[in-house]
């Protein structure tokens, strides 16, 4: 099921298709995909060139990984994301490994790596859905994650699957038609909540 963005202005063909469903195809993602995917995210934008994202991954047929990723995740988006051809949870180092100071856009970054991340997959026929609902607590004691770096988020990836495979409470969300605020709404000039006169 696609589900392309009624946009205001033009944008490029990947964004315009980027959408986050739950319904997915329980088929592992292949490896050399995934590099791809990982190899956007590689080069997305960051302070400093710090790259402090880290990426924990799992395929599908990696059974016991990917179970133990599946776990990390709250009860209610285990329920669909059990689906999924891979799952990743991201991870921000929260300090400059040049001078050890606070790195203020480390959660940024990592956002920008996802993002490029989401962009390649939708280029490449994948579907991506990205989840705050995770354990971070679990993580952390599942993975070993060190002082300094914090859980942020679960992504779950895959091909598109069928909507009656999701739990009934989820299909009407799938089907409902995809909104944004209008740019009047968040891109100021001037001052703060003056709408940009152009």
């Amino acid at each position: 099921m696609d589900k392309p963005a009624d946009t205001h202005y033009p944008v490029c063909a990947a964004v315009k298709a980027r959408w986050s469903p739950r319904a997915l195809k329980p088929e592992s993602v292949p490896a050399d995909r995934m590099r791809s995917l990982l190899e956007a995210a590689r080069w997305a934008a960051s302070a400093f060139n710090e790259q402090p994202w880290r990426f924990i991954v799992a395929l599908r047929d990696e059974n016991e990984e990917f179970e133990r990723i599946l776990g990390c995740l709250v009860p209610a988006n285990q329920q669909w994301a059990r689906n999924a051809g891979a799952l990743v949870l991201t991870v921000a180092g929260e300090r400059f490994s040049r001078n050890d100071k606070p790195n203020g856009s480390a959660h940024y970054d990592v956002g920008q790596a996802a993002s490029a991340l989401a962009l390649q997959a939708t280029e490449l026929g994948l579907r991506v859905h990205q989840m705050a609902g995770i354990e971070r607590d679990k993580i952390r004691e599942t993975y070993g994650v060190p002082a300094g770096f914090v859980p942020l988020t679960g992504i779950a990836i895959g091909y598109p699957g069928q909507l009656d495979e999701l739990p009934e409470g989820l299909r009407e969300a799938e089907t409902a038609p995809r909104e944004r605020k209008p740019q009047s709404e968040f891109v100021f000039s001037g001052s703060w909540g003056e709408p940009a006169s152009w």
